[in-house]
């Protein structure tokens, strides 16, 4: 019984060190990368959310880095599409540290 619960107890400091460098990376490394212009990073959230082909005929690398940020900072459960966006800037603004 101890070693079964030896086991748990590894696996579950295993699994919130892995959230807390997901949380540190975000911060750090992978939000930062939005700084040089958050307003058209916020644009091509917007166009995700609302459009089935939101790329079109244009370049898609644009959609997929701000898919990423989707990924990142997650719409939480019955937020409405602004809020969600007003959300994002905010984080990219404190992350930045510079006010857009």
């Amino acid at each position: 019984m101890k070693p079964l619960l030896t086991v748990f107890f590894l696996a579950g400091l295993v699994m919130l060190g892995a959230f807390r460098f997901a949380g540190w990376y975000a911060d750090n490394s992978a939000i930062p990368r939005y700084c040089a212009d958050p307003r058209a990073t916020i644009g091509y959230v917007r166009e995700i959310l609302t459009s089935d082909t939101p790329a079109g005929d244009r370049k898609r690398r644009p959609y997929l880095v701000a898919a990423k940020l989707i990924f990142l900072v997650p719409r939480q459960d019955g937020e409405a599409e602004q809020d969600y966006l007003d959300r994002l800037l905010v984080r990219i603004t404190e992350t930045c540290g510079t006010a857009y």
